[in-house]
């Protein structure tokens, strides 16, 4: 893998030289738009909008807009300087925490922290006090001239970065529907449970695959040997409408699924 962005992680008066790596890659099925006469693929130009003359990429800037219309412009060297000022391309670890304390809402994206030779043994170090003690270090680091809050845990004999969003990013859950009054007896919530706990295992990541993609690849397959695509039978709804009778049959079905 070739990292993304180099920098340290600081933490106390430690610093470790680190390489950043992704740590997912993104496996959906890609589709281009394609003209429908002979399959030729579309192309994007960037285009400036008053006068709809074509812009070469080496003249394009960055501008915030501060006003409706109106912007103030940045070279990719004020952004890049201005971001190593506020983290001098360090993972700055300003406090640790319980994972628990975090709503998970808060992640955006994972990445491996992977030590350069020279920081070898401050890795290894953190590693192991990150695993003994349970915890998750918050901190803040500008990648690509934007800065994050993150926080840095160890799983399986590597420290990983996830970046989060920022608080005020958070949307408030308001919804009318959620207001109203709802009277919920105790049987239904017994039986809620009763389903739940039929269906209460350890999460093994060997035990899911994306159905979708595999259909994708299925169909683009059956369509290169030149056979006609036939849909699966989609699933049926049971019919259902009573709550009651719903939580029932879910407990029984639940049973036999476990």
């Amino acid at each position: 893998m070739r990292s993304i962005w180099k920098g340290a992680i600081s933490f106390g008066l430690v610093t470790i030289p680190v390489g950043l790596y992704s740590a997912v890659s993104d496996k959906r099925p890609k589709f281009k738009q394609l003209r429908e006469s002979d399959h030729s693929p579309i192309r994007y130009k960037r285009v400036a909008e008053t006068d709809g003359a074509e812009v070469p990429f080496a003249n394009i800037v960055k501008g915030y807009e501060f006003e409706k219309g109106r912007y103030v412009v940045f070279t990719g060297e004020e952004l890049s300087d201005i971001m190593t000022g506020l983290t001098g391309g360090i993972v700055d670890v300003v406090q640790f925490v319980s994972q628990d304390d975090i709503d998970p809402i808060y992640y955006r994206s994972s990445y491996y922290l992977a030590p350069e030779k020279t920081g070898v043994k401050a890795y290894q170090l953190l590693l192991r006090a990150l695993e003994e003690k349970a915890m998750v270090g918050i901190a803040k680091v500008a990648i690509r001239e934007r800065e994050h809050l993150a926080t840095v845990r160890a799983d399986e004999g590597v420290i990983i970065l996830e970046t989060m969003y920022w608080p005020d990013e958070i949307r408030e859950p308001h919804f009318e529907s959620l207001e109203e009054d709802i009277e919920i007896r105790d049987e239904e919530i017994k039986m809620a449970e009763m389903i739940i706990d039929n269906l209460t295992t350890t999460f093994d990541p060997s035990a899911w695959h994306d159905t979708s993609r595999e259909a994708v690849e299925a169909a683009a397959q059956q369509k290169i040997d030149g056979q006609e695509i036939v849909a699966p039978d989609a699933p049926q709804p049971t019919g259902v409408v009573d709550l009651m009778d719903a939580l029932r049959a879910s407990i029984e079905a639940t049973k036999q699924a476990s």
